[in-house]
């Protein structure tokens, strides 16, 4: 067995007789809401396991924004959606911290069983799940209160938990007895008992909801199990000592943080077998998947750093340090998309003399946000025939198109630009111009206020009226 993760004047009596190994298993990322204080992608909360910490990541930086006290020896994270609420297990004082992600703040604490290892949140966020490593029991949180209101027997040193997507049944890993147990989450019974690989520790749920791969700690492999069935239908072997695995958000593969190796197996979902091995940082015990797919994020124990893996290349692309000890991890959602919403708005003025009349028209951007406009395009289509004099910079015209470029425009702002119609001897009846926006960044979310248009009536080249 290799020595559990040790630091100065502090002892791990529990924490060796739980790590087959050397690795803790841990599991169970829901994505929420970002918190406000989030940059362009999403967040990610980091368990430090030798410093009673929990750093908040920036993905879109890479870079540690924030570091959080919670209790002695932080090792699971699970976010839950829609309620700006971290969940964090500390393994050495049997206790689970709630951080709220929209202040960084910790809001509770919560106890609960023997060496509470990993935890996982239903999908609804109603509740919490949380493996008690040190005896027989997942303990059940409920996050309206905060409390503990279910203690479930399950088997000898739970260690991974992950909950379908349909939020109805958990699958727990049970350490010392080679098994997972199925829990049904209406009655917080175990349904099913599987027997799987030696010492398994890690597991995840596939997007579909279809299979449960697990981590066979001693085994050296990874256990397929057919969640409507609840049998193993296929074993992977991987080498090495794997310790956790996930899934990308579509489905067709599977990452393995090999602890024994210091690397990351991929798995084609398909075929169930490794096609890649990507080397990263010191003791992988944990490996992430960030909501987007861009990218995932291996937890290096051993050197207090952080992988982030392509996985289009399956390399590693950046190594974000400042960590002590890195173990669980858990993402909040991405900050919704920057959107400027563009109304479009075209007028007509007649000037009218004997010489040059002319009809002056203005089309303008208005910005109702929420988000700055970096950059429009509007287009103008002119009667048959009419050409466009006098424009505005930024403007250009084609035959009877004018097209007209935007700088960036604030929220609730607008940007006009004008041009000239000549009004000739021919000009009679209704006078008709049309507006669009034709591009625009950011994304435009409401295309119904897109086009405009104006008509002008002409009786004659000196009498001419407009809206």
């Amino acid at each position: 067995m290799t020595p559990a993760p040790s630091r100065p004047a502090r002892r791990f009596p529990r924490l060796t007789s739980l790590v087959v190994g050397g690795a803790l298993a841990l599991t169970g990322v829901v994505a929420l809401p970002a918190p406000a204080q989030a940059a362009a992608g999403p967040s990610a909360y980091v368990a430090n396991f030798h410093g009673d910490t929990v750093s908040v990541v920036d993905t879109s930086t890479k870079t540690v924004t924030d570091t959080i006290t919670v209790g002695n020896s932080p090792v699971g994270v699970a976010i839950a959606p829609a309620k700006e609420r971290a969940y964090v297990t500390n393994f050495d004082e049997a206790t689970v911290s709630v951080i709220n992600t929209g202040t960084d703040a910790v809001t509770a604490t919560v106890p609960v069983g023997s060496n509470p290892l990993n935890v996982a949140v239903t999908p609804s966020g109603s509740r919490a799940y949380v493996a008690n490593s040190g005896g027989t029991t997942v303990s059940v949180i409920d996050t309206a209160t905060n409390t503990v209101t279910a203690t479930i027997p399950v088997g000898e040193s739970p260690n991974g938990v992950a909950i379908t997507p349909s939020g109805a049944s958990a699958y727990v890993t049970n350490n010392n007895d080679n098994s997972v147990s199925v829990l049904d989450t209406a009655t917080n019974t175990v349904s099913a008992t599987i027997p799987v690989g030696a010492a398994p520790a890690g597991v995840a749920i596939n997007p579909s909801g279809t299979s449960a791969y697990v981590t066979n700690n001693n085994g050296n492999s990874v256990s397929v199990l057919d969640t409507a069935t609840n049998t193993v239908t296929d074993t992977v072997p991987v080498g090495g000592t794997p310790n956790s695995v996930t899934f990308t958000p579509s489905g067709s593969r599977a990452y393995v943080a090999d602890r024994g190796s210091g690397d990351v197996k991929v798995i084609d979902t398909a075929t169930r077998t490794v096609t890649a091995t990507v080397p990263v940082g010191d003791g992988p015990v944990r490996v992430e998947a960030d909501p987007s797919g861009a990218a995932v994020y291996a937890a290096n124990l051993a050197d207090d750093t952080i992988s982030v893996m392509d996985p289009g290349t399956n390399t590693v692309t950046d190594t974000i340090d400042g960590f002590t000890g890195p173990y669980g991890m858990a993402f909040t959602a991405a900050p919704p998309a920057a959107q400027a919403d563009l109304a479009v708005n075209l007028t007509a003025k007649p000037y009218l003399s004997i010489l040059v009349p002319y009809l002056t028209y203005t089309l303008t951007a208005h910005n109702t946000g929420p988000a700055t406009a970096t950059s429009a395009t509007l287009t103008a289509k002119l009667p048959p025939g009419a050409r466009a004099t006098n424009l505005s910079p930024g403007c250009t015209t084609s035959g009877t198109t004018v097209t007209c470029t935007y700088a960036p425009i604030p929220a609730n702002a607008s940007t006009p630009k004008t041009f000239r119609v000549p009004l000739s001897l021919l000009t009679l009846g209704p006078v008709k111009a049309t507006a669009e926006r034709t591009a625009s960044t950011p994304t435009d979310p409401t295309p119904t206020n897109d086009k405009a248009s104006v008509t002008c009536t002409a009786v004659s080249i000196i009498l001419v009226t407009c809206p």
